[in-house]
């Protein structure tokens, strides 16, 4: 892979065929991954670097990209993890007086293959109608390839589903953040691909973090005595993740007070016992509508997901995996796509959305609040209620599927 500054002829190749032709952008080379596209008018950065993104090449909708440059604050984890960066205009000068470089001085650094001067209406469109698909971007002398050696490159590439990419984003040791105020609690953080805001929430609500790798076991969890658990957005198929799903199931049955965003939403809906199947083109960027069922309003909110739970949005269920009643707390006014999840039974909740994200909207902030809440109220606690015990124990019939069990379906 080299580096350039000049402006070389590149290619976007989509696994159907379809060809865009435009200009290097960042690293030369050829890179390969799931093409997708958000909506974001800004936040590129928070983007580039959200560890969910791994194994894909993100495409901005937004037309100009990079007019404020980069910096080490908005950092939202140590590196950029996509696997290439399609614009359509990149900013020619950096103009903001927080910008300590430019994007493409990061997409070099990172060997992030990128290329701009494409039309990304027109790939936008093709992806909202065919789905997200397998890609490649060609540039330098991987550009002179000829049109069937790129398309037969790309068409070997990895697919997002059943890929499992937990443990190449997590953190690869255990370490602490500290409360800031009044302590409530331990937590465990189980680093799927967590974002630096996420953290920072959690530890200005009064929660003292292990941040624990993707690997980490049930063990590992009680070990450091944890009041509650989390689990973090993160990138690639929750039907590839049975041993988080089944250390979640575990320690759910504990009474163990559980939060998840995004990926942990859906792994909170397979420890249920619902599947997840994959989205046509997914939901990302920053002005994405969601129902509350709870209050009763429209949030606007952040998103990053190719992944959905399947269940019911009205009404209550029983989990098939006999953790009593649930219920979908949130559901997209866009295409009814569950986006949140509330155990009635067991202090268990989740979200499929981003509430550490602000780029405009606080609408999701409450969420932070409402599990410091239930810990401080005393509601829930590490041991399970003699209720919740006797209602999880007479599901024995639904205990003993094969979901229950930790066998995929």
């Amino acid at each position: 892979m080299s580096f350039t500054t000049a402006a070389q002829p590149a290619v976007l190749v989509l696994e159907d065929g379809r060809r865009f032709a435009g200009s290097a952008y960042g690293a030369t080379g050829q890179t390969l991954g799931e093409v997708v596209f958000s909506t974001g008018m800004t936040g590129y950065q928070e983007t580039l670097t959200d560890p969910s993104y791994a194994g894909q090449i993100v495409m901005m909708t937004a037309p100009h990209i990079g007019n404020t440059g980069m910096n080490d604050e908005d950092m939202e984890s140590r590196q950029i993890w996509v696997n290439g960066f399609v614009v359509r205009d990149p900013a020619r000068k950096v103009s903001n007086f927080r910008a300590e470089r430019s994007l493409d001085d990061d997409l070099v650094a990172n060997n992030v293959v990128g290329i701009s001067g494409i039309d990304t209406r027109a790939v936008t469109r093709h992806i909202r109608a065919a789905g997200a698909m397998r890609a490649g971007i060609f540039s330098g002398a991987d550009a002179a390839l000829s049109d069937d050696e790129q398309l037969a490159i790309v068409q070997t590439g990895a697919d997002m589903k059943g890929l499992n990419l937990s443990t190449v984003v997590s953190t690869p040791e255990a370490y602490t953040m500290p409360a800031e105020g009044e302590f409530v609690g331990k937590m465990a953080v189980l680093d799927l691909g967590v974002k630096r805001a996420t953290l920072n929430y959690l530890t200005q609500h009064g929660f003292e973090l292990h941040v624990m790798p993707a690997s980490s076991t049930a063990d590992d969890i009680r070990a450091i005595g944890a009041d509650a658990l989390f689990y973090s957005n993160g990138p690639g198929d929750p039907a590839a993740s049975d041993d988080h799903v089944n250390l979640l199931r575990t320690l759910l049955k504990e009474g163990m007070p559980y939060f998840g965003i995004c990926f942990g939403n859906q792994l909170l809906g397979r420890a249920l016992g619902f599947d997840t199947y994959k989205l046509p083109f997914g939901h990302r960027g920053i002005n994405q509508p969601v129902w509350d069922k709870v209050k009763g309003r429209v949030e606007i909110t952040a998103q990053n997901h190719g992944f959905a739970v399947d269940a019911p949005i009205e009404g209550i269920v029983e989990s098939p995996a006999g953790l009593g009643r649930v219920e979908v707390s949130h559901y997209s006014l866009n295409d009814n796509v569950v986006e949140g999840l509330r155990c009635l039974d067991l202090p268990a909740f989740s979200v499929q959305y981003h509430p550490e994200a602000a780029a405009g909207p606080h609408d999701a902030f409450y969420l932070f609040d409402r599990f410091r809440e239930l810990l401080r109220s005393g509601a829930l606690t590490q041991e399970a209620s003699p209720e919740q015990t006797a209602h999880v124990m007479t599901k024995t019939s639904v205990a003993n599927t094969p979901a229950a069990n930790g066998e995929s379906k």
